[in-house]
Order: C-alpha cells, then sequence, then structure tokens
C-alpha cells in the first residue's frame, strides 16, 4: 500500500506539469489579456501599462514566463493576482474551503441516501418501492444540474425559507461560533442539494444493479440454504461485495463533483471555486486561472487515489504489488 501511495505521488508531478503546460500555451494564445484591457481606458498611459506587464514578467517570452510561474510553483508562490492585487494562495484558500465543504457535504448526502434506497430498491426487485425509486433515480440522471439549479434558487426566492448567495448573513457583534456554523451550514444547503439530487440517480441505479448482481450469485443462496439470518446474508455478504464497485468510483465521484460544482457554484451564488475561475477567465486573470486548475487537477488526481487506497481496503480479493 505505501508503495501504490507512493507510485501515485510521484507521478502526479508530470502529470500536473503536462496539465499546467497546455493550459499554459492555450491560455496565453487566446486573443487579449488582462493589461490589453486597461488600454481602453484614457486615465492610464501605455506607459504605466507597459511597466505593469514588466513587473509581472509579461514582457518575456513564452516559454520562459512558464519556467518562471513553474519554479514559483516549487516555492508554493502562485503569483499575484492582475484583478485582486493580492496572492493567489490568499484567494484560493478562501474559495477552496467552500468547494471542499460543498463537495464532502453533498457526497456524503448523496451516499447516505442512496445506498440504503438501492438497496432496498434490489431486495425489493419488481415491487411498487422498486418502481418508485427507480422513476426518481430517472428524474435524477434526466435532468441536468444548472436546471436543477436554477429550480431550486426560484423555489428558494419565492418561498424564503433559506438563504441564497454568500456564506453568511449579518450578524450581531456578540454572535458565537455555533451560530455562524449554523448559518454557513444553511447557506450550504441549496448548493448541496442541488448536487446532492444530480449524483442520487446514477450512484442509486448502479448500487441497485450491484446487489442485484451479487444476491443472485450461488453463495447467496447457500448462505440461504444454511439457515443463516436475512440481515446476515443482506448486510455481511450481498451488501459488503456489491461495494466494493463502488468504491473504485468514489475518487472519480470526488473529482467529478469538484468539477460539476462549478456551475452550481455561479448559479446558487456560493463563493466557491467555480465562480472564482470564471471570473478569472473573464478578466484574463492569468495567475489566477493557473493557480485555480493546478489545484483542481491535483484534487482529481488525489480523489482517484483515495479511491484505489479504499478498494484494496475493504476488498481482500485484491493485492498490491
Amino acid at each position: 500500500m505505501k508503495k501504490l501511495i507512493l507510485k501515485r505521488l510521484l507521478q502526479l508531478i508530470p502529470m500536473l506539469i503536462g496539465m499546467s503546460f497546455v493550459s499554459f500555451i492555450i491560455i496565453q494564445s487566446s486573443p487579449g489579456d488582462y493589461f490589453a484591457q486597461m488600454k481602453m481606458n484614457p486615465e492610464i498611459s501605455p506607459e504605466t501599462i507597459e511597466m505593469m506587464r514588466t513587473s509581472f514578467g509579461l514582457d518575456r517570452p513564452l516559454f520562459v514566463q512558464y519556467f518562471f510561474w513553474l519554479k514559483n510553483i516549487c516555492k508554493m508562490d502562485f503569483g499575484i493576482s492582475f484583478a485582486y492585487h493580492i496572492p493567489v494562495t490568499t484567494l484560493i484558500k478562501f474559495r477552496l474551503k467552500n468547494t471542499l465543504c460543498l463537495a464532502i457535504f453533498s457526497l456524503f448526502l448523496s451516499w447516505v441516501i442512496a445506498i440504503p434506497l438501492a438497496v432496498l430498491a434490489g431486495y425489493k426487485e419488481g415491487t411498487l418501492i422498486d418502481k418508485i425509486f427507480s422513476l426518481f433515480a430517472y428524474l435524477s440522471i434526466s435532468l441536468p444540474s444548472f436546471f436543477v439549479a436554477l429550480l431550486f434558487v426560484y423555489f428558494i426566492s419565492k418561498t424564503g425559507v433559506l438563504p441564497l448567495g454568500g456564506t453568511r448573513s449579518i450578524f450581531d457583534i456578540d454572535a458565537n461560533a455555533f451560530l455562524i456554523f449554523k448559518d454557513y451550514m444553511r447557506h450550504l444547503l441549496v448548493p448541496g442539494l442541488v448536487l446532492c439530487f444530480v449524483n442520487i440517480g446514477w450512484l442509486f441505479r448502479l448500487m441497485k444493479n450491484n446487489f442485484i448482481e451479487v444476491y443472485n450469485t450461488p453463495y447467496i443462496l447457500a448462505a440461504w440454504a444454511r439457515g443463516l439470518p436475512a440481515s446476515s446474508v443482506i448486510f455481511k455478504h450481498t451488501l459488503r461485495n456489491a461495494l466494493n464497485p463502488m468504491f473504485t468510483i468514489l475518487g472519480m465521484e470526488i473529482g467529478s463533483i469538484l468539477n460539476g460544482a462549478a456551475l452550481t457554484e455561479i448559479i446558487c451564488g456560493w463563493p466557491g471555486m467555480g465562480s472564482l475561475i470564471l471570473e478569472a477567465v473573464l478578466s484574463h486573470d492569468l495567475y489566477l486561472v493557473m493557480g485555480s486548475l493546478v489545484i483542481s487537477g491535483f484534487l482529481l488526481i488525489i480523489g482517484n487515489l483515495i479511491g484505489d487506497i479504499l478498494i484494496a481496503l475493504f476488498d481482500p480479493r485484491i493485492r498490491l504489488t
């Protein structure tokens, strides 16, 4: 296991370098940049704009810019944001915390809901319960995330049962930590429920199919024949083996939720990495875009590594060498 983790972490380096290089070339090849937009302001002289370009190192050749940026990355220096005039690391820290909280909350909620429903539907295959749950899963899969987000935002705006946008409401000065946390979770509910609804459908279908496949195997029939209690057959033998393929997709789901959260964050007004990347791309904020892409790629690879570790821990048939 230690060799696997070390090997995957070493593979992380060339993957991030390749991803960052391709992204850097594409961004720099696009027409215009942040300082080109400043030329439209008559109050800013061309000399001032050129001086700013020089201070950010944009007067150098393209490959020289990239290698200087890469050298600074090794020192955990992502550069200075053109638009915000503060270190990119400072911006990413705040937004990344919100995105991770949203991803963990929606991931946990979707698994807690989808797995029990799938087990019940698989055990009651062909009954009315199975048909109702399957219909709900089809709706979850069919509706795109942006449409679900718009429906939630419209409903919340009409009812006012939950706050929309941001992470905090206006507090008195003496608000304690519990009230702040409670208010944060209330703001988190809207985007979290949107992502949860979108992910439940395919999790339900995959888990249900796994459960039915394992439940119909000969060794489950043999467990019934030996007179084992129903709880042991369903949870110890069937559910445990049906969960093994789910752990392989857990890492990919972490990455997909982080990527899929971007559009939901923008529509629901959640200040996470999605809205930050959108603002950076629209303003041609080079270093902010590059820093956000590197962090997103790193989380995606780490998510896949977590999935590999989990399946190795829960499936004794797998031997990693």
